[in-house]
């Protein structure tokens, strides 16, 4: 098992700091879009609404291991997949919930600008850190 200061030294984010923001990314893509369509943006209504994906996005971190490079850009890739994917089939089957064609369009783009370019940003912002670093 790879210990969390290991994954630290390799990505330079904490994986816990990782899994937060990937939480706020997902409560957020809810969050504007209940608002969007007049509906609550209480916590019960926004936790309702994200249970799913949340619940996937969870998953999705076992699954590929995430906090051991939580920042990869190509497993954020598979990340967003999974969390699109078995969100849209929790929200659908288990909590009864639609997926018209063009949410699941909308919901595509959101959670990849989200899940994907977060960690895109903290990439290009260490890099660029490391190369103006003295002694680098």
């Amino acid at each position: 098992m790879v210990s969390v200061s290991s994954s630290r030294v390799r990505s330079g984010l904490h994986p816990g700091i990782a899994a937060i923001v990937d939480l706020v990314a997902v409560v957020a893509f809810v969050s504007l879009g209940r608002r969007n369509h007049a509906e609550s943006v209480d916590a019960s209504g926004v936790v309702g609404t994200a249970a799913p994906y949340l619940i996937a996005l969870g998953l999705g971190w076992i699954a590929l291991r995430l906090w051991r490079r939580p920042t990869d850009a190509q497993i954020a890739v598979a990340l967003w997949a999974i969390t699109l994917t078995m969100g849209m089939v929790l929200r659908r089957f288990v909590f009864d919930d639609g997926t018209a064609t063009a949410f699941v369009i909308v919901a595509a783009v959101a959670l990849a600008t989200l899940l994907i370019g977060w960690r895109a940003a903290w990439t290009g912002w260490s890099a660029r850190r490391a190369s103006i670093t003295p002694g680098s």
